[in-house]
């Protein structure tokens, strides 16, 4: 009998705490805006300008959540995280979803009790060095000291490689994104090492002579970064899931800020069902149904948001290369709304 009792008291207990974590939705219109977990700085990604406004490919995310949500993009707070501080955040309810530079992986997704909803940018990691140092290719850094910052996938990586490549070197690990930055600068160590993007971002922000280093050629792994959410609230997932899907939906048909509102005499079904004027997809999200017309309007397509924060409009000017649409050779592959 206390073997029954204790099995229908975890059932209650499990099924407490899912109706507890199903209420993501609920919460951020209580209180009035979402909140994001981001990085503490980084260029093209998450950052300040320089009037102290966030910008970036990752704020974007943010923003759009936002318009989908409440119809207003500005409805967003930001929660500045590092590596090792973004899960807890974001399990412990502090965040409602990370739109953080965060590698998608099995156990991130499986045994934290987060997952992810998608990806916005494929990534890999990279090397970042000094042109003095005359390195040409990875396979040259035998014996190097690497630059990198702890909590986060890149010390694994950069081990399984140098092991498998039969490459000794030397890791210089830190904390603070800042403190890996200003040791490799002050050349502390010969190499950085993280996603090729990070690469680009600080090479461009942060070093006072860009012209003097250069991004090495090879990618030692597969970064597909996205935004995360806690487990159990399917409904805040699928907000998050198809908010990314409306981006690219939104660029795959042409859509754009600038023309959204004549699109809305469009006789193409796609455009109508994305943009609310076939009812539906509001409703199956618990949203109004200008959602995606709202998040497209106000912060635009999955390529105007590239293109400023990190492509060819911004000062990164990174190439879409994997990051772009599937019909352009891309892996971007916006699923169908309907």
């Amino acid at each position: 009998m206390k073997k029954i009792h204790f099995t229908l008291a975890s059932i209650a207990l499990v099924l407490a705490s899912t109706h507890a974590q199903a209420s993501t939705l609920d919460t951020v219109k209580q209180r009035g805006h979402v909140v994001c977990g981001t990085t503490t700085g980084f260029a093209g990604f998450s950052a300040p300008d320089d009037k102290g406004e966030w910008k970036g490919l990752d704020i974007d995310l943010c923003k759009s959540i936002a318009a989908a949500v409440f119809g207003d993009a500005t409805k967003f707070k930001n929660v500045p995280l590092n590596s090792q501080q973004r899960f807890t955040a974001l399990q412990s309810g502090e965040i409602d979803v990370l739109t953080r530079n965060t590698t998608v992986t099995q156990q991130r997704d499986t045994a934290l009790g987060i997952q992810s909803p998608g990806v916005n940018f494929y990534d890999g990691q990279g090397f970042l060095v000094s042109k003095k140092l005359g390195v040409k290719s990875a396979k040259e850094l035998d014996g190097a000291t690497v630059c990198m910052q702890t909590g986060t996938s890149n010390e694994n990586t950069m081990a399984d490689w140098a092991r498998a490549n039969n490459i000794k070197y030397t890791p210089v690990v830190f904390d603070q994104f800042n403190e890996v930055v200003n040791a490799f600068a002050s050349g502390r160590c010969d190499v950085y090492t993280t996603d090729a993007s990070g690469l680009a971002s600080i090479r461009i922000s942060r070093l006072s002579n860009p012209d003097d280093y250069e991004v090495l050629p090879e990618l030692i792994s597969k970064e597909p970064l996205g935004p995360f959410v806690r487990q159990g609230d399917d409904q805040w997932y699928n907000i998050v899931k198809w908010t990314l899907q409306a981006q690219l939906n939104a660029e795959e048909l042409g859509l754009t800020s600038a023309n959204v509102d004549e699109q809305l005499k469009s006789t193409n079904p796609n455009i109508q069902r994305l943009l609310g004027v076939t009812e539906g997809s509001g409703k199956n999200l618990g949203l109004d149904e200008k959602w995606a017309y709202n998040l497209i309007k106000q912060v635009g397509n999955y390529g105007e948001s590239f293109d400023r924060n990190v492509g060819q409009n911004s000062p990164l000017k990174i190439p879409r290369g994997l990051n772009n649409l599937w019909t352009n050779g891309g892996l971007h592959y916006g699923l169908p709304v309907r």
